[in-house]
């Protein structure tokens, strides 16, 4: 395991936004096209309905609306933002960059662009990634901040009548601010790690270097993302426990301060059978996926902004992030919530989640 304290300077959360598509789709669609029923959804899976990306609607536009949330949130401008970073395993395109499009959306201008792809552990990678860059920036630099974005639009990479990824997934993207925060709040400390020995488990065979996109890979729907349920659950059990403690241990923190869990959605009946087994007594887990499923990359950062936002995280609280997914890696975030930056009121287009057209 990678692990990363910030040096000196304090860096933490100072905002939060997310983006949800207008389409609900509820399990009796999703149910039909699977060869299941609404109810084995809602019993395998807390699942009860998902968003949709709308077809003009790409992974960019759901993190430039998201990213928009979260610097309206931190009462911060565009031309504020040094880095911009986009986790996702759904890019725009396989080249450039979707932050560069992220970036150019938003105007900031400053800002250096690049994508992450650790896929549903992405946006902790990606937060430890700009936690790090912003521990070493110049005191005399005016752009200060790093936008951290998760952003997947799964919808256009499902096999529908493949019931061990269809019914679990859904389209969004969430997105932070980091920035300054008060000396012992903000990002405490990480935790990476990635078992490349397992890659096969979870991924897209076909599209890439070693399988170009060809009438025969999309006639054996190759182009499909595939995973293989069972040894994907067992490696959660395993994994997941270890490295919630790893990083406990690592940065000095007793298992009894931590306030609040955002784990990566997964599968509402897996984590919730796995959250006893992490040893946070006091730990109040955030699982919304019932709402939204699993939106990849953008799924902790989604729970977040819903709890940043229904006012559930309180100064000085401390909160536990873990994700985990294809490659397989498994990232852990501590922060100590600080509550106290000026943010903007949320208007009626920032609400507990940004539902709706993305604004251009």
């Amino acid at each position: 395991m990678t692990v990363y304290s910030p040096a000196t300077t304090a860096v933490g959360i100072i905002g939060s936004g997310s983006y949800l598509p207008n389409e609900i789709v509820p399990n009796s669609v999703v149910a039909e096209l699977a060869g299941v029923t609404a109810e084995w959804i809602v019993r395998k899976t807390g699942i009860r309905e998902r968003h949709r990306a709308a077809p003009h609607e790409a992974t960019s536009d759901l993190a430039t609306a998201a990213a928009r949330a979260a610097m309206h949130d931190a009462g911060i401008h565009a031309r504020d933002v040094a880095w911009v970073i986009v986790a996702t395993s759904t890019p725009d395109y396989p080249q450039p960059a979707t932050a560069c499009l992220v970036q150019n959306q938003i105007g900031a201008t400053r800002a250096a662009a690049f994508d992450i792809n650790a896929v549903c552990a992405g946006f902790v990678f990606a937060l430890q990634t700009g936690a790090q860059l912003l521990a070493g920036i110049s005191e005399d630099t005016d752009a200060k901040y790093a936008l951290v974005i998760g952003a997947d639009v799964y919808s256009r990479i499902l096999d529908h009548s493949d019931r061990k990824t269809a019914v679990l997934f859904g389209d969004g993207a969430g997105a932070v601010v980091l920035g300054p925060t008060r000396p012992g709040f903000g990002i405490v400390g990480t935790g990476t790690s990635t078992d490349g020995s397992l890659h096969d488990l979870i991924g897209v065979q076909a599209g890439g270097s070693r399988h170009p996109a060809s009438a025969g890979t999309l006639a054996d729907g190759q182009h499909f993302f595939r995973m293989r349920g069972r040894e994907v659950r067992d490696f959660v059990n395993e994994r997941l426990p270890a490295a919630v403690q790893g990083v406990l241990a690592a940065h000095g923190v007793d298992p009894a301060e931590v306030k609040h869990f955002v784990p990566h959605q997964a599968n509402g009946v897996m984590v919730g059978e796995v959250i006893p087994h992490l040893g946070l007594p006091n730990a109040h887990a955030h699982l919304p996926v019932d709402l939204h499923g699993n939106t990849g990359a953008a799924s902790i950062p989604l729970a977040l902004d819903h709890a940043n936002r229904s006012g559930a995280l309180r100064d000085g609280d401390l909160v536990l992030l873990a994700g985990f997914g294809g490659g397989m890696g498994v990232g852990t975030a501590l922060v100590r919530w600080d509550a106290t930056p000026p943010r903007h009121p949320a208007g009626p287009s920032h609400s507990a989640q940004l539902v709706g057209s993305v604004a251009r």
